[in-house]
């Protein structure tokens, strides 16, 4: 049997290469593992040697002590690879294959399933709706920063790639079918996105370039990006955006000066809860201040589309009403502008078979856009860091040595 290594958070701002089992198809017990699914059985499931792992913007609220992650799990729900053991009920993937794995965990049997909701299965986590790889509160099952993970009900949740070898010569941009291009797509779709709209996307981090990506391939006619990070604007520029540096104030003055006038059709929130304020509150943790200005500046029927994390559980918040999820958001503002919101989870099914072959067929390159960059799995930690640091890059964990071409 082989060995197996993977990314653990090891407490606040620290994160480690461990030693970890090699999995089996039952979930074993370990650090965050739901105890109603220890023991758990999974002959419907596969074991991927991982080609490619990401490192996500969501791994860092944990890292950083946002969340209640316990100390010891294994990080990462953006997982590529390669199918090497079958589970005995699997009839439709093969040994071989080379598939992505949404980082929703669904069952493909429930209510929420059936109706593609798949972001809020009801069979996979015993706490609430909705499960994923190596996340806090999300049942448990092992993160696949590593280099060989469990994927469940695999002929539910994988994509096999149609051709192996034009897959690796794409496979910086097919990584990114995991979770942040269909979460980007999603948020686009979900604000309304469609031709000839004007969208302000709030973050340019990966989720938030991905996003604008999304934005133009839905057609829009202008894609504004706002940060506070000059590095991540100057990314988003590079393939086409507008852009707005929120430092400088309220991003409503300088979209009049991009637009002639002070809205757009559509908004997307890609910050999520560890928002900062604009302005001279640029310093400042404010976690409502994005969904307030996207209401601001998303014209009276328009949507707004969240993709950003926001948490029911916070204990680095700055005050006890965050520290539960509470913000205060000008819910009477949305309400006048009949603007209509979507929150939650990326339904990853719903969106990337297309966005596979958007990708296979030289529609998009996301891998550009997002400023894909591979290191190895040992330089995890170094990867964390500069990410955190605001580094305008998306990381790509090659823990096989299987990247170097790309």
């Amino acid at each position: 049997m082989a060995g197996n290594k993977g990314v653990a958070y090891v407490g606040k701002g620290t994160v480690e290469i461990q030693d970890i089992a090699y999995p089996e198809f039952v979930l074993r017990d370990g650090p965050g593992v739901n105890k109603a699914n220890v023991g758990r059985e999974t002959p419907h499931g596969v074991i991927l040697k991982n080609v490619a792992t990401n490192i996500c913007g969501s791994d860092q609220h944990m890292v950083r002590g946002r969340t209640t992650a316990p100390e010891g799990l294994i990080l990462g729900h953006e997982i590529t690879g390669e199918v090497v053991e079958v589970g005995r009920d699997v009839e439709f993937v093969k040994r071989g294959d080379l598939v992505s794995v949404p980082f929703n965990i669904a069952c493909g049997r429930c209510r929420n399933c059936k109706e593609g909701k798949t972001g809020i299965c009801l069979n996979v986590n015993p706490d609430r709706p909705g499960s994923a790889y190596g996340y806090v509160d999300m049942g448990g099952w092992v993160g696949g920063q590593a280099e060989y993970v469990l994927v469940p009900y695999a002929d539910w949740n994988v994509l096999k790639f149609p051709d192996r070898d034009q897959a690796m010569e794409k496979i910086l941009d097919l990584t990114m079918l995991s979770d942040i291009f269909p979460t980007g797509f999603h948020g686009c779709v979900t604000a309304g996105v469609t031709v000839g709209s004007t969208v302000y996307i709030a973050g340019a981090g990966p989720v938030g370039l991905a996003a604008a990506a999304s934005a133009q391939l839905l057609g829009a006619a202008v894609v504004i990006v706002g940060d506070l990070n000059a590095d991540r604007l100057a990314q988003a520029r590079s393939f086409g955006c507008e852009t707005v540096d929120v430092s400088r104030g309220d991003p409503k003055d300088q979209i009049v000066e991009i637009l002639g006038v002070p809205e757009v059709d559509c908004g997307v929130d890609a910050v999520g809860f560890e928002a900062r304020g604009h302005g001279h509150d640029a310093g400042t943790e404010k976690p409502a201040t994005v969904l307030n200005s996207m209401m601001d500046v998303t014209r009276a029927g328009g949507g707004l589309g969240i993709p950003g994390l926001y948490v029911t559980g916070d204990p680095g918040a700055a005050d006890a009403a965050a520290r539960e999820g509470s913000l205060s958001i000008r819910i009477g503002l949305g309400w006048a502008k009949s603007h209509t919101f979507a929150t939650g989870q990326c339904p990853v099914m719903r969106y990337h078979r297309r966005l596979m072959m958007a990708i296979l067929h030289d529609r998009v390159q996301i891998a550009k856009a997002v400023n894909a960059t591979p290191i190895a799995l040992a330089d995890a930690p170094r990867g964390y860091q500069e990410f955190d640091s605001g580094a305008a890059r998306k990381y790509v964990l090659d823990p096989h040595g299987l990247l170097s071409h790309a």
